[in-house]
């Protein structure tokens, strides 16, 4: 049985973060994906997003990490040559009774460290966006986009310049906890077991089910987990908006919203969709709801303007109806495991505190 410092089970856009963190502190790190490439689920089926960290509640890991995160992502992908922008974004109320949800937004912003936050009416909203309308709006300017996939093989490059490995299509069956370690069987196409000192469990989707099938886990630590279905809209033609649409909020997402791409696409999306098995297929009838959620603030939007565009899937730790949680980041203080952290419900914003992460990561197994 091969016997290893660190792993890190999942290549995604976090776990290739936590490596490179856990690498460059001088740990001898090995990523095993069960997939052919790194990044292929959530890490590259979301709006590619770098956000300000102005939604989740103050004091809560998705606005500390979110915040830090943002920061070093717009620096890490400065000095790595990624590409990215900072664009803006506009978080825009449609009607009158949406207004206190603007203050609401503010002041959370600003407890969250969120200091460039600017409340604009409708005229100024106007001048910067001609094509929105809206009774008043909120201006985010150091909200931006990025190439997630350029990000991932930057984060990765930097990993395996300090000695981390990756290995692909090495799904991680079952685990178990031993005195000096974790014992992982893993598949694939030349299985193994492999015994190792640290385990960090970033399978993202698979998380919780990793979790659950380690023997010697309490199982009373592992949430319950529920996928949510995201699915977004490219729009046919020329793109109306220089910066970033959001409506206000919704319950389980951040509400129909209209987002660029480097290239100057604009998608829309994502919108809300419970499911119970992975399935990344467009329904193009799903596209009837979006066309009443745009038009609230993009009235000109024509009729068969939109075409369907791609699906991702939130790694969600709450039911349908429930209050949304916040990441969990479990370490050897909260499940008594030596060498062990799970990441679970590492959903939006995951991407922009994805080295923010990393580094918490690293420091809780320092």
């Amino acid at each position: 049985m091969e016997r290893v410092d660190a792993i890190v089970v999942g290549a995604g856009v976090v776990g290739l973060a936590v490596a490179r963190a856990l690498a460059r502190a001088g740990r001898d790190v090995i990523v095993l994906e069960s997939a052919d490439a790194i990044g292929t689920e959530t890490s590259s089926r979301n709006s590619e997003v770098i956000h300000a960290g102005i939604y989740y509640p103050p004091g809560s890991l998705k606005a500390r990490l979110c915040v830090a995160g943002k920061h070093a992502l717009y620096a890490f992908c400065r000095e790595r040559g990624v590409a990215h922008r900072a664009c803006g974004k506009l978080i825009v109320a449609t009607e009158d009774a949406q207004r206190s949800a603007l203050d609401r937004i503010a002041a959370q912003a600003a407890a969250n460290g969120v200091d460039d936050l600017r409340r604009i009416g409708p005229d100024e909203a106007a001048t910067l966006e001609p094509e929105v309308r809206c009774v008043g709006a909120l201006v985010s300017p150091s909200t931006g986009i990025v190439d997630s996939h350029a990000l991932m093989l930057a984060l990765l490059g930097d990993a395996e310049s300090h000695g981390a490995m990756l290995a692909l299509k090495s799904p991680v069956v079952s685990g178990a906890v031993r005195a000096d370690g974790i014992e992982l069987e893993v598949g694939g196409d030349e299985p193994m077991r492999i015994h190792a000192r640290t385990v960090v469990n970033s399978a993202g989707l698979d998380a919780p089910r990793l979790a659950r099938r380690i023997e010697g886990l309490p199982q009373d630590t592992v949430p319950p987990s529920y996928l949510c279905k995201g699915n977004y809209y490219a729009l046919v033609g020329r793109a109306p908006f220089s910066r970033l649409v959001y409506p206000v909020p919704e319950a389980a997402g951040l509400g129909v919203h209209a987002t660029l791409d480097l290239a100057g696409q604009v998608r829309f999306g994502p919108d809300v969709e419970w499911v119970d098995r992975v399935d990344y297929g467009v329904d193009p009838r799903r596209a009837d709801a979006f066309y009443a959620a745009i038009r609230a603030y993009w009235p000109a939007l024509a009729d068969g303007a939109l075409s369907p565009g791609y699906a991702g899937i939130r790694p969600k730790i709450q039911a349908p109806g429930e209050p949304a949680r916040d990441f969990v980041i479990a370490g050897p203080r909260d499940h008594g495991v030596p060498g062990l952290v799970n990441l679970f419900g590492i959903e939006s914003p995951g991407l922009t505190a994805c080295l923010a992460i990393g580094d918490c990561v690293a420091r809780l197994l320092d």
